[in-house]
């Protein structure tokens, strides 16, 4: 059963010791260090600090009273070890990425607000338009040079509003006026070398944490990209410079070391541990930054594993096989995997620690609402065709052989006790009857049939669903699907291809059906799945490059589409908690009544599987994208013992 709770917004108070001209909402105190006496440190970096080639501690650290200490989770560990884990080389960077990913704010635990990270504290006025942020002072990068305010003036003048890395402009930055809808983007002031201010032209309630899940780090070591960015040494030092890294050209080299840059040892960063190797090598390290900024209570320098060893594999069985033999102390697993894992828990000496999700299915199919083939386009769009193909698929035996049986049968649909939950939802068209899927599709004009008993389009032309994939994980509950399918006349094609052509038939709108799933805590966090806002969810194909290029490229959004992004724009356009709970809750209701995604079986936890020598790993934790999936467990504090 998911966890259940209700994402509330933090609320918005003056201060009253404030002056009238300066009113604000009391920031969350600093983290403290706890009557720490001196930094400790790894013994590996105790060898370095003897030797002379790395300063003392004590020198590394931000001020003693800026340094952030993270609460116990279980015990005070111990130093030493790797953590070992398997990925599949570069483009799988986000295994390593988000558990290692250090923001400028996070997500508490149990999601409901953000707290500073990176960041120490922050101010914001009485209606939301200035966000005054303090960093840490004598933070440093994992090269030892000073991470200063500095360094997130230069990633929102020379990076984030020229786009280098490939990224349009977040939306967390922009505000919008309640009365006109006109939209504004914010400044970015620095105030000092340890703070900086966000103005917004009208209020923007949820800044904080739109900032945490759009933009994460909202920073760049300055003194690095002046080394690489052609806006300082020219295009033709760019392209050679790009060529030397082994890239091609300068934009797939920007994005690389602009996005992606925590898998490459030249890039410093702020992370427990920085990349010691080519990534591109069969085993990809991590080593712990020696300028890491916190500690935990009795002052131990974190992270306490000395490295991460990510181990290339090519088939993904091998996950589940090197498991087994003990080759990885720590890895995540979706449930397909939960009844080989809990088998072998006390021969192979690991656990198995399910993290509930906010996913609203584990077994689903998405219709490209605007796919080219305009008989296509036709069928996806009609909601009786989308009814057809949910009543005509026996969800109990998708439940059974693909999930077994953790995925309840049922349709897609937001969980009870998040943000949007609406009663009765997963009953929607969830039973088998296949007569109802047949009387469906012939009230659609689907009349015809070809010498195999498939139906044809009503002009008599193939009709065909292609459904494409990225891997071969979804095979068993496609087959069902093209089984059921098949049953009520519908030809169904099934095709892998590989992740980066997954993405690029993605952006150029030729993915007609995906098993992909839908995954959010709440849409006012993140509402790129359940908006049209980019080039992002299946479902809505090009509506969102519509939008991301203000109307220059893609498909206008027309009707509920279209009036999804009219209550989108009234949650930003939002002044209070209230309002954006009701802006949100009328999405989730245009979903409810058009179910673009069709689910055929419930959500189902992420398996975290941890040798039992690994500690400090939570057991009660939501795993999602919005808050870093394993990195929501703060991993710079798991230990071997």
């Amino acid at each position: 059963m998911i966890f259940l709770m209700v994402f509330a917004l933090a609320a918005c108070e003056s201060d009253p010791g404030s002056p009238a001209t300066a009113q604000v909402t009391p920031a969350p105190p600093p983290v403290a260090p706890e009557k720490i006496d001196a930094f400790k440190e790894a013994p590996m970096l105790n060898k370095l600090v003897g030797a002379g080639t790395l300063k003392p501690v004590a020198e590394r650290m931000p001020a003693k009273e800026d340094t952030m200490v993270e609460k116990v989770v279980e015990e005070t560990g111990t130093y030493g070890g790797d953590w070992k884990l398997p990925w599949g080389g570069p483009n799988d960077r986000w295994t390593v990425g988000q558990p290692t990913e250090e923001a400028l704010f996070r997500f508490n635990k149990d999601g409901s607000t953000v707290e500073p990270n990176v960041a120490k504290g922050y101010d914001v006025n009485k209606d939301s338009t200035e966000f005054t942020i303090y960093l840490r002072k004598g933070m440093k990068w994992s090269d030892g040079e000073p991470f200063t305010a500095d360094d997130v003036l230069f990633y929102w003048e020379h990076m984030l509003t020229k786009e280098t890395f490939g990224k349009k402009i977040y939306d967390a930055y922009y505000s919008v006026d309640p009365v006109t809808g006109d939209k504004a983007l914010a400044q970015v002031v620095k105030v000092d070398d340890y703070t900086f201010k966000v103005i917004h032209k009208y209020p923007s309630v949820q800044f904080l944490e739109r900032v945490a899940i759009d933009n994460k780090w909202f920073f760049a070591p300055a003194h690095f990209q002046k080394t690489i960015l052609p806006e300082f040494i020219g295009d033709d030092k760019a392209l050679e410079t790009a060529k030397k890294w082994g890239f091609e050209d300068v934009k797939s080299f920007l994005v690389a070391t602009g996005y992606y840059y925590w898998i490459y040892p030249q890039i410093p960063t702020l992370r427990a541990w920085v990349a010691k190797n080519d990534p591109n090598s069969d085993q990809f390290i991590m080593e712990r930054n020696p300028y890491y900024w916190k500690v935990d209570a009795a002052g131990n320098q974190l992270p306490y594993m000395d490295r991460i060893v990510a181990t290339k594999v090519q088939d993904p069985a091998q996950r589940v096989l090197g498991t087994l033999a003990g080759d990885y102390n720590l890895l995540e697993f979706d449930f397909k995997d939960f009844t080989v894992l809990k088998e072998n828990e006390k021969k192979a000496n690991f656990r198995v620690i399910p993290w509930n999700t906010p996913s609203w299915s584990s077994a689903g199919i998405q219709l490209n609402q605007t796919i080219d083939d305009p008989n296509l386009r036709k069928l996806f769009q009609d909601s009786k065709f989308r009814e057809a193909l949910s009543v005509a698929v026996d969800r109990k035996e998708i439940s059974e052989i693909v999930t077994n049986g953790l995925g309840a049968p049922q349709q897609a649909s937001v969980p009870e006790g998040l943000v949007g939950y609406q009663k009765g939802w997963a009953d929607q068209w969830s039973a088998y009857d296949p007569k109802r899927a047949d009387q469906l599709l012939d009230e659609l004009g689907l009349t015809k049939r070809d010498k195999n008993n498939f139906r044809l389009n009503a002009d008599g032309s193939d009709l065909t669903i292609t459904i494409i994939e990225p891997s071969t994980s979804t095979a068993s509950f496609l087959e069902l699907v093209k089984k059921y399918y098949e049953a009520v006349g519908i030809k169904v094609d099934l095709k892998v291809v590989d992740q980066g052509t997954h993405q690029e038939l993605k952006y150029s709108n030729k993915i007609p059906a995906t098993a992909e799933n839908i995954s959010v805590v709440n849409v006012s966090f993140r509402p790129d799945t359940l908006v049209p806002l980019r080039v992002l969810t299946p479902w809505y194909g090009h509506y969102g490059l519509y939008t991301s290029s203000n109307g220059k490229e893609g498909v206008k959004p027309e009707g509920d589409v279209a009036l999804i992004m009219d209550y989108w724009n009234k949650v930003k356009a939002s002044t209070t908690k209230e309002e954006i709970t009701k802006w949100s809750n009328e999405i989730i209701k245009l979903h409810q009544k058009n179910q673009w995604i069709i689910g055929y079986a419930g959500p189902t936890p992420k398996l975290i599987v941890a040798s039992n020598k690994m500690h400090n790993v939570p057991k009660d934790l939501i795993h999602c994208d919005e808050f870093r999936s394993l990195g929501h467990g703060h991993p710079a504090q798991f230990f071997i013992k």
